[in-house]
């Protein structure tokens, strides 16, 4: 029978807690949502800004958890008692836990990702491009900040060959704490780009806090850093100062993972790379040269932790965008097919610039709609960002340019300056714009929806679905 991943009297240890739970009862998972919580798994009561998981404890036990672990002044419900792990401070028990995960794991060769845009698509990508090469483990979907990283970490095997973690920041100071709990062999940085604004002086300074990733590397290890991007030198620097081995890449003709040759498709790209020397032929599963960029970076990646880097190339093909992160939804009304790409779950202006392009490649000589929420966190520099997407849009000969929130005048002012009709641009709510592009939709139209996570565009793309549905 395999190991179990924890047991209570190994996560007691850990804690420095008290339980009356028998320490040999296995834990397989480590969980802090009661709702999606599996049996045998213990549940962690955080307490947060909203919400409290402590009000939570009865239902996760009902649901078989293992154990919970709670704080020390929780009045347990009837009967509770024995299967409580009680602690001084619960998220100071979930980072014991992460860090003891990452010290049982002696052989596991660990790569954080972090960067402005791609951190999720890249850690998605590595967790394919490493699979063939032995057991692998990734962060739990986008958990990259305080709590995600130790959960993550937490959920890690003693066995696991190689741990890919995410790690994101807004602030200045949050990346230093989440790389000294991951304490990589790898850092990638996949880019830098005016993101989060609203919290930094400049994009200077979001290099100078990417680079805190660096802080936490093993001695030895290597920083696989972006060399095509403008702040490729400010990282460099930024990794002397830590004696991290510097392995670039992109485009530049002196980067260590190169492009040689790229054919961007509508449904994939076609890549001819020199990896630290290794010459690979592969296809990545899905459009974008956003995609082909961090490919370089992955098999980077691969190449340093000792795996097979011409079985990771041929695994990018099974690479594919998320929901909410580039994935093509095809609905078919009564009048023929829809494209939806959605790109919903976040926004800024390097993402969004790539979203555009890719709309642009994909729809070849079918209409393009764009809906467009805000990008938010950019600060003062946010009006005229806004501005630059709706330009952009223009250009790529748009057909509709819907646009919502607070700054969709400053979009629709771009797209004027780009030559783009008043007629063809609609600013309004979200009601407003999803009932005008309902109204507007054709079959062989592709919609491209986009926005920051806090303007909820997903609903969007859901209205879609439903038009497309009601349709038939």
């Amino acid at each position: 029978m395999a190991k179990p991943l924890w047991t209570v009297g190994e996560m007691v240890k850990a804690v420095s807690g008290k339980s009356a739970t028998p320490k040999s009862t296995a834990v397989s998972g480590i969980s802090i949502d009661s709702r999606s919580l599996a049996p045998h798994e213990a549940f962690i009561a955080l307490r947060g800004l909203n919400r409290d998981g402590h009000a939570f404890v009865e239902a996760a036990l009902e649901q078989g958890a293992s154990c919970a672990i709670v704080d020390q002044s929780f009045r347990a419900p009837r009967g509770a008692e024995p299967k409580l792990l009680r602690v001084a401070d619960t998220l100071k028990a979930l980072n014991q836990l992460g860090s003891a995960a990452r010290a049982r794991a002696k052989d596991a060769v660990v790569i954080a990702v972090t960067g402005s845009v791609g951190k999720t698509g890249t850690k998605e990508a590595l967790k394919l491009a490493l699979a063939p090469s032995g057991p692998i483990h990734v962060s739990l979907k986008s958990y990259n900040n305080h709590w995600g990283v130790p959960l993550s970490l937490a959920n890690m095997r003693e066995d696991t060959r190689f741990g890919v973690f995410e790690a994101g920041m807004n602030h200045a100071g949050e990346l230093r704490a989440l790389t000294k709990l991951i304490r990589p062999q790898i850092a990638i940085i996949t880019t830098v780009a005016p993101v989060h604004l609203g919290f930094f002086r400049s994009v200077e300074a979001i290099a100078d806090a990417k680079a805190e990733i660096l802080e936490g590397l093993v001695a030895g290890g290597a920083a696989v850093l972006n060399r095509d991007n403008p702040h490729y030198e400010r990282l460099r620097r930024h990794a002397l100062q830590h004696k991290a081995r510097i392995v670039s890449f992109g485009e530049a003709a002196r980067a260590d993972a190169r492009a040689l040759a790229v054919e961007l498709g509508a449904d994939s790209s076609e890549v001819k790379a020199d990896i630290l020397g290794d010459i690979v032929t592969y296809r990545i599963g899905s459009p974008g040269a956003h995609f082909v960029w961090n490919s370089l970076a992955v098999l980077a990646a691969v190449k340093l932790a000792g795996a097979d880097v011409k079985a990771a190339a041929r695994a990018l093909s099974g690479w594919r965008a998320q929901t909410g992160r580039g994935e093509r939804i095809f609905v078919a009304g009564k009048d023929g097919r829809i494209a939806i790409v959605d790109e919903s779950y976040n926004a800024n202006p390097a993402s969004m610039e790539a979203a555009i392009a890719t709309l642009h490649r994909l729809r070849g000589p079918n209409r393009g709609l764009l809906v467009i929420g805000d990008m938010l966190e950019l600060g003062p520099a946010s009006a005229a960002l806004h501005r630059d997407m709706g330009r952009l849009a223009a250009g790529t000969g748009v057909r509709k340019l819907l646009a919502c929130g607070d700054f969709a005048a400053d979009v629709a002012a771009g797209a004027a300056e780009g030559g783009m009709a008043a007629a063809d641009v609609v600013t309004g709510s979200q009601a407003t714009v999803g009932g005008v592009l309902l109204g507007e939709l054709r079959a062989g139209d592709w919609v491209l929806v986009k926005g920051s996570r806090s303007m909820g565009m997903e609903a969007i793309v859901t209205a879609v679905q439903k038009w497309a549905e009601g349709r038939r």
